[in-house]
């Protein structure tokens, strides 16, 4: 072999991960995956693609194109696709709860502080700073996601139209989601060029190859993953009875007015909004959790949004908070057992909200493996996106009037929040500073001028 051979060969493919070394990683993924979905789908292409070559860019990005036009959390489903893919169905489980898990038990830790000692000063110093900081967060979601979707006149029409539906008529979310994708069907076929997927996080990865994969750009499909009707059916009949079982045992125990009951079914509706990200589904639930149910205030709301920031895993582990504090300050078990109805019930909403993407890989997964080529209704989901963005400054405006007018349009303007908030704005779109960086100087802001106050 000459060394010119040497030099220009590739690498081998590394051994098959086994089932136990793929737990470890995903574990490890949980308590690691910070920085919203685009750095969470960062690590795993630095980890899974070039460092441990357990699946090639080209089946990477693939997978990620079908997470990306699925309602939920991408970067969970992401994991739970190619855990399905490397190992089965146990594989894609372990993958995608262990993706979950560790935010899972911290916000409950986190929402159990907050909701029994959030009145300290210490705490309400640090909140003082932290909302307008989350205020800023959500503008650049608005900035970011409006920045690579509305490409054209068609796109921010549509982002116009639906910002107008929910700001001035106050029209529900999952009807401004509807009538966004009848637009996208429409305009696909009438006016394709305006209604194409431009932007997402598969576009800024170069389909470069970082030497031979475990599972390569021609691969066979793995026995487990190739479709089948009995398979299709399997998944979708266990999905039904995962759904049931727990949802029919709330309602005979409690009966449906009952919090948790009324919780279980408005978190499986709103699993199936979440097209776009967190961002876009937060303003269905501010509706329903602040407005329609009065589970708890938009100042609740805000800062549960910043612990959810805070701690790794996907951000709509949000919606843990809601139903913990809400079970907690209705005590639904009892003045006795404060933290284990928050408990109870932060599962309990985790559950409803994960188990839909669950059912969408196990059952989807073999059906996008079936080819290789790219997914095609991309025409509504432009829409939908472009849609998320006038609902997410939307839900800006109603964050800012909460911060900066604490007592109404009638009080006088916090110059000190909004000194926070136009900080936490040039950081996070103007200079780019890291999320985390601009969340604690804002929460050290709050603190100091909350301690100078008194």
């Amino acid at each position: 072999m000459t060394p010119s051979t040497i030099e220009h060969s590739e690498p081998v493919a590394p051994s098959f991960p086994d089932f136990w070394i793929a737990l470890r990683f995903w574990l490890k993924l949980g308590f690691i995956s910070f920085g919203g979905p685009a750095g969470q789908i960062a690590i795993m292409h630095q980890e899974l693609v070039e460092k441990r070559r357990w699946i090639s860019e080209q089946r990477f990005l693939h997978a990620l194109n079908y997470c990306m036009v699925l309602p939920g959390p991408e970067a969970q489903q992401l994991a739970t696709y190619i855990g399905w893919l490397l190992h089965g169905v146990r594989g894609g489980v372990v993958a995608g709860v262990l993706f979950v898990l560790p935010s899972l038990v911290m916000l409950i830790a986190l929402s159990w502080l907050y909701i029994a000692y959030g009145q300290t000063s210490l705490v309400a110093g640090l909140f003082y700073g932290i909302k307008p900081a989350v205020t800023a967060i959500v503008l650049q979601a608005a900035h970011r996601i409006g920045g690579r979707t509305l490409k054209n006149a068609s796109l921010w029409s549509i982002a116009l139209a639906a910002f107008i539906a929910i700001f001035v008529l106050n029209l529900p979310f999952p009807l401004i989601i509807f009538f966004a994708a009848v637009l996208g069907y429409l305009g696909g076929r009438f006016l394709p060029q305006h209604f194409r997927v431009t932007g997402g996080h598969a576009n800024h990865a170069k389909q470069v190859s970082f030497g031979a994969a475990v599972i390569d750009d021609h691969t066979p499909t793995p026995v487990h993953a190739r479709f089948s009707w009995g398979g299709l059916s399997r998944v979708l009949l266990v999905g039904v009875v995962l759904w049931s079982v727990p949802m029919l045992s709330l309602l005979w125990l409690f009966g449906w007015q009952h919090t948790l009951t009324q919780m279980a079914w408005f978190f499986t509706k709103a699993a199936f909004m979440t097209f776009g990200g967190a961002y876009a589904v937060l303003p269905y639930v501010m509706q329903a959790a602040v407005h329609q149910y009065a589970w708890l205030s938009a100042g609740q709301m805000m800062d549960g949004l910043a612990l959810g920031e805070t701690t790794p895993g996907p951000l709509i582990m949000v919606l843990a908070f809601v139903g913990f504090v809400t079970a907690y300050v209705q005590a639904l078990f009892g003045p006795d057992q404060l933290f284990w109805a928050g408990s109870v019930a932060a599962v309990l909403v985790t559950w409803f909200t994960f188990l839909p993407s669950f059912i969408f890989i196990l059952a989807g997964g073999p059906l996008i493996e079936s080819t290789h080529n790219q997914i095609s209704f991309t025409a509504p989901l432009s829409a939908i996106t472009a849609a998320v963005v006038g609902v997410i400054v939307n839900l800006t405006l109603f964050f800012a009037y909460h911060v900066l007018w604490p007592q109404g349009f009638a009080g006088s303007v916090d110059l000190w929040a909004a000194s926070i908030a136009l900080f936490a704005a040039i950081a996070l779109i103007r200079l780019k500073w890291n999320m985390m960086w601009v969340i604690g100087l804002s929460a050290l802001a709050g603190l100091v001028i909350r301690l100078l106050a008194h």
